[in-house]
């Protein structure tokens, strides 16, 4: 009851952390990679590896346009630019052997990605994943409406699937600023990972969401027979018999994406950053924003109805 009780309080924390990641997506934006944009992506390992400015200068030297370097790791770079041709790849590779200061010792060097996308594909990559999103969150809210269908009292079943679905905009739009910041401040880029990554985030969260509905489902039945109480309190006994199960799970799902985050390697870093920011948000929403926007809901029919 706890919860349900000071809502107020955790709907004030969700509202400051969503007016801040808007801010951010409006001032910064995301700053798409090249899954989007087209371009080609190189990333390099040395053994002691050069000054980044060095990096730079090499490869503006050579003249095929902006390019953008990243240091990644201890020793490695990551250097995206416009679409290479594979002679130009070879020329830009031989340019960064070059810095490693000798050609004898092949540990000096090591070439361990390269990635090319068309500008065509890009902008069908991007297109496509903004309607696997819509498309996702359609099917979420007609899905919970169907399996909430027998639900009408206090709360009719298609309310549920649109509460389900303002949670699930929380946990997509404070990840999204997330990567706004640190795509300023670091150079994150987001790409179809990140994509995967939030539809992940919203699989996991309205599974976490439908526990806790389909638990103030039964109570409501069982409350029947057993006396009439409150809707604010039927959903406060459900959130608190659901509120461990649903902290267990994320909790140990977070730990392995925490372990794949500093030990995988660099290509999954932001995935998996994504994951852990989006997934942290889903488990809050689902118990502290979804439920008590049910009573919300609930208690701003009956005094419009009043």
């Amino acid at each position: 009851m706890f919860i349900v009780r000071h809502r107020k309080i955790f709907y004030a924390f969700s509202i400051i952390l969503i007016i801040a990641s808007i801010v951010a997506l409006f001032t910064w934006g995301l700053k798409p990679g090249i899954d989007f944009t087209g371009g080609s992506l190189i990333e390099v390992g040395y053994a002691n590896r050069p000054a980044k400015e060095v990096v730079i200068s090499s490869i503006a030297s050579l003249g095929f346009g902006d390019a953008s370097v990243r240091e990644t790791g201890d020793k490695g770079f990551i250097i995206r630019s416009r679409d290479l041709t594979p002679k130009e790849k070879d020329t830009v590779i031989a340019t960064l052997s070059g810095l490693a200061g000798t050609t004898t010792d092949t540990s000096a060097f090591v070439e361990k990605r390269f990635d090319s996308v068309g500008p065509i594909l890009g902008k069908e990559a991007l297109q496509k994943s903004w309607v696997s999103i819509t498309m996702v969150l359609l099917a979420i809210v007609l899905f919970i409406t169907f399996a909430f269908r027998k639900v009408s009292q206090p709360v009719s079943s298609w309310k549920y699937g649109l509460i389900a679905v303002v949670a699930l905009l929380h946990d997509v739009i404070v990840p999204m600023g997330a990567f706004a910041v640190l795509g300023h401040f670091a150079g994150y880029e987001v790409d179809t990972l990140f994509i995967t990554a939030i539809l992940v985030v919203l699989g996991f969260s309205v599974h976490d969401t439908i526990v806790v509905f389909d638990r103030v489902r039964e109570n409501l039945y069982h409350s029947r027979d057993a006396g009439k109480k409150s809707f604010e309190a039927i959903v406060g006994q459900s959130v608190s018999e659901t509120f461990v199960r649903s902290v267990n799970t994320s909790l140990t799902t977070l730990f392995a994406i925490l372990v794949l985050y500093f030990v995988g390697p660099e290509s999954t870093k932001h995935f998996s950053l994504a994951l852990i920011i989006g997934i942290a948000c889903g488990t809050y929403s689902s118990i502290f924003i979804g439920s008590t926007l049910l009573v919300t809901w609930q208690k701003f029919t009956d005094r419009k109805a009043k």
